[in-house]
């Protein structure tokens, strides 16, 4: 796509930058040079040239030239590709595209590797954002190059930034729960927001969207958002819960509202219930009250596939980690007793094992 050609048309100059992209200028006799910012041997970059040639050069245009990457993000978001991604994903990379649309929409659609690890590195200094650019030029070059509109994926090879794992958003704690109890009483929109996100198991994203339509005969059902609709979760509604939507306030399509009464989105509901937990003096989120609803059924029996039923999980690691941090509360508290001495444990009455004889010969025979 960009071989020079024969023979080079006057005054026409390609080069290459500390990145590896080709870049075109037009520079005549000892004047400045000016850059052609269309994709080369289009259309658009006939008419810059001609016009670099004449001394009157046209600013970048601002449409979507053919074979820009402008004109190719366009295509991308016209297709399943696009539309199969969640809501929330496609709001996540339309804002990564338009920082890409900024700096280099008027570029060649054929970038090199060079390009997207200098895109990557630019945000290093947010390791969460850089891989999110990854992610979303991933994305459109696996698609452009499965559609033959471009010859090599640039972003083949790339590593993703390394970010380190942190605990994760916080659980709640029992502590926790009666303190926001206690701040916010049935019949306040805040715990409406509490309880349906407790007593469905729902990330804030379903939880934002749940309402009446979806419950018959006393069952929730809903599909859940971040398993792109795929996963349906069907839940009884609780007593507890039913009595805090009967309090109200709820909406007419949604259980949780705001000040208005109206709908919020996932991220409006995210920040509102986050300063409800801040008046309750808890710096918590709610992702970690889900976790704290897991907690609560796994100590209570449920099996991997009841979590994975109650919370919309697939395959076994998330419902097993929940197990796992259930079996260690329960064994853990069993067990406490073995830490004293046990002169303590017998004045406590705690049973201990017996301590160990000598076992006759002739007692040995008869086992």
């Amino acid at each position: 796509m960009d071989a020079m050609p024969r023979p080079r048309p006057p005054f026409l100059q390609r080069a290459v930058t500390r990145h590896g992209r080709v870049a075109w200028y037009v520079r005549r006799d000892r004047g400045p040079r000016l850059r052609l910012r269309s994709a080369y041997g289009s259309p658009e970059f006939e008419r810059e040239y001609q016009a670099a040639i004449a001394g009157t050069p046209k600013p970048a245009p601002r449409g979507e030239s053919a074979g820009t990457v402008a004109w190719l993000i366009a295509r991308y978001r016209e297709t399943t590709a696009w539309r199969d991604l969640s809501m929330a994903t496609r709001k996540q990379r339309e804002n990564i595209f338009k920082g890409v649309l900024k700096t280099a929409g008027h570029e060649s659609m054929a970038l090199a590797a060079a390009d997207i690890i200098a895109g990557r590195d630019r945000r290093a200094a947010t390791p969460y954002q850089a891989r999110h650019f990854l992610d979303a030029l991933r994305g459109l070059y696996r698609w452009a190059h499965a559609a033959g509109l471009v010859r090599q994926d640039p972003t083949l090879g790339v590593a993703p930034p390394k970010t380190k794992k942190g605990p994760g958003f916080p659980r709640w704690t029992e502590d926790d729960v009666a303190a926001y109890e206690r701040r916010w009483p049935i019949g306040t929109k805040e715990r409406v927001w509490f309880d349906v996100l407790c007593y469905t198991g729902g990330r804030r994203g379903d939880a934002a969207v749940i309402g009446r339509q979806h419950v018959r005969d006393g069952v929730a059902t809903f599909r859940t958002e971040k398993s792109r609709g795929k996963v349906t979760v069907t839940i009884p509604i609780l007593p507890v819960l039913a009595r805090t939507l009967a309090a109200g306030p709820c909406g007419d399509l949604t259980f949780i509202v705001g000040a208005r009464g109206k709908p919020l989105t996932k991220e409006s509901f995210g920040n509102a219930f986050s300063e409800a937990a801040r008046a309750a003096g808890i710096a918590k989120s709610a992702h970690g009250v889900r976790k704290i609803a897991a907690i609560r059924a796994a100590l209570n029996g449920a099996t991997l596939a009841q979590l994975n039923a109650l919370f919309g999980w697939t395959g076994t690691s998330m419902a097993l980690h929940y197990t796992q941090e259930a079996d260690r509360i329960r064994l853990a508290g069993a067990a406490a007793h073995m830490l004293a001495p046990r002169d303590q444990q017998n004045d406590s009455g705690t049973s201990m094992p017996s301590p160990r004889r000598k076992v006759r010969a002739s007692e040995r025979k008869d086992q």
